[in-house]
C-alpha cells in the first residue's frame, strides 16, 4: 500500500508537467484512433463482400462499360443462380464535400442478389414502377434527413445535366458491416434518358454481379463466363466480390499505406513524450532513490514505483485519448462524409490503442529503472541535479 501511495504522489508531484504529459499522450492516442478508423473505413467494403457473389467487369479496366446483351448470356452459365448489373452514376449533391455512393441498378434483380439491403414491399414496388425513384440507405437518410417522397437533386458529371430523383424508400443494412450510405436509382430510367441525349452510350452497364448456386465452384463459373466473351470487342474479367473491392482499394493504396505508417509513428511519439517525462523525473529523484535504498527499500520496490508511475501516466493519457476519439470521429464523419461510409470506432482500434499505451508505459520506464538500479547509494546521495 505504501508503494501505491508513493506511485500516486510521485506521479502528481509536478502537476503541470504531468498534466501536459497526459494531455500530449491523449492527443496522440486520439489522432491514432482517427487514423485507424479511417483506414478501417477503406476496408469496410472488402469485409462486407459475400463469398457467393462474383463480379464481371471489363478485362482492361472497370471504367469501361459492358454491353447489356451480356446479361442473358451470363444467366445461362451453369452455376449462376441469378445475375444483376450496376452503373456508377457519380454526380454531385449540393457540392463536392457531400459525397456518397450513387449507383444505377436493375430494379428487378438488384435486391435479390443483395438481400442484405432490406427494404419494404411498398418501397420496392414503387422503385420498380416509378422511373425516377431511388432507394437510400438508413445512415444516409439520417444524415440528410431524407424521407419517402423527398426529391434529391443531383448535378451530373458522368451523365451531364440536372437529375431529380424521388425517394421511394429507405433500406436498412442487415449487418453492421453492410453499407448504409448509398443511393440506388433506377437503371432503366437512366438508360432511357441516355438514349435521347447520348445514344452511343445507351444499353451499357458498368459491371455484372452474379450470385452463384450452392455447391458451385466460383473459379469454374468465372472461367466459363469469361470464355463466353473471349476475343470479343469487350472481353471480361470475372472475380470474387472481395477481389473486385480490393481492386478499388488498390487505387488508394499509397494513401492507406501512408496512414498506416503515420498511425504507428504516433505510437513512437507517445513513447518519446512519456520517456522524456520519466527521464526527467528519474534524474530529479536520484538522491531519493539512494535514500530509499539506504533505509531498506529493495530493487523490487524501486522497479514497482518507477514502472507504476510510468504506467499510471500512460494509461491516464490513453483513457483520455480514447474518450476524445469518439467525438473527433463523429465530427470528422459529419464534416467530411468520408468515402460516403459510416465511420465508427472499431473494437480492434480501442484494443490496439490500449495495448500501445501499456507498451509505451513499460518501455518509457526501462531507462529510469536502469539508472535507479545501477546508481550506488553513495553516488546517489552526493548527486546534485
Amino acid at each position: 500500500m505504501k508503494v501505491l501511495k508513493l506511485i500516486f504522489k510521485n506521479s502528481f508531484r509536478h502537476k503541470l508537467r504531468t498534466f501536459l504529459t497526459i494531455l500530449g499522450i491523449g492527443v496522440a492516442v486520439m489522432a491514432f484512433g482517427l487514423l485507424r478508423t479511417v483506414v478501417n473505413a477503406f476496408g469496410s467494403g472488402v469485409r462486407a463482400s459475400s463469398a457467393d457473389r462474383l463480379v464481371t467487369r471489363d478485362a482492361v479496366t472497370f471504367i469501361n462499360p459492358l454491353p447489356l446483351s451480356y446479361f442473358n448470356q451470363i444467366k445461362q452459365v451453369p452455376g449462376v443462380k441469378q445475375v444483376t448489373y450496376m452503373n456508377w452514376f457519380g454526380g454531385t449533391y449540393i457540392d463536392q464535400s457531400h459525397f456518397f455512393a450513387r449507383y444505377a441498378v436493375d430494379p428487378n434483380t438488384f435486391f435479390s442478389v443483395y438481400p442484405e439491403y432490406e427494404i419494404g414491399k411498398k418501397a420496392f414496388a414503387e422503385f420498380q414502377s416509378q422511373p425516377n425513384s431511388c432507394i437510400v440507405g438508413s445512415a444516409l437518410a439520417q444524415r440528410y434527413n431524407f424521407k419517402a417522397g423527398d426529391v434529391i437533386t443531383i448535378n451530373g458529371d458522368i451523365y451531364p445535366g440536372t437529375w431529380e430523383f424521388q425517394v421511394a424508400g429507405i433500406y436498412k443494412p442487415e449487418f453492421k458491416s453492410t453499407d448504409a450510405m448509398s443511393m440506388f436509382l433506377n437503371w432503366n430510367y437512366l438508360n432511357e434518358e441516355v438514349k435521347q441525349t447520348f445514344p452511343g452510350r445507351a444499353d451499357e452497364v458498368g459491371w455484372y454481379v452474379e450470385q452463384i448456386a450452392n455447391g458451385a465452384n466460383p473459379g469454374e463459373v468465372s472461367k466459363e463466363i469469361d470464355a463466353l466473351f473471349a476475343n470479343s470487342p469487350a472481353e471480361t474479367k470475372t472475380e470474387s466480390e472481395r477481389q473486385f473491392q480490393q481492386g478499388f482499394l488498390a487505387s488508394a493504396g499509397a494513401i492507406i499505406s501512408a496512414m498506416n505508417y503515420v498511425s504507428f509513428v504516433i505510437v513512437g511519439i507517445i513513447m518519446l513524450v512519456l520517456a522524456n517525462t520519466m527521464i526527467m523525473s528519474a534524474r530529479e529523484r536520484t538522491r531519493e532513490y539512494a535514500v530509499l535504498k539506504a533505509i531498506g527499500f529493495s530493487g523490487r520496490h524501486l522497479v514497482g514505483m518507477i514502472l507504476g508511475e510510468s504506467l499510471l501516466v500512460s494509461l491516464l493519457g490513453g483513457i483520455l485519448g480514447i474518450f476524445l476519439t469518439y467525438p473527433l470521429v463523429n465530427s470528422f464523419a459529419s464534416f467530411s462524409n468520408f468515402l460516403g461510409a459510416e465511420l465508427s470506432v472499431q473494437s480492434i482500434t480501442l484494443i490496439t490503442a490500449f495495448t500501445a499505451v501499456v507498451f509505451v508505459g513499460i518501455a518509457a520506464a526501462i531507462f529510469p529503472i536502469q539508472r535507479a538500479m545501477n546508481t550506488r547509494i553513495a553516488d546517489g546521495i552526493r548527486f546534485v541535479g
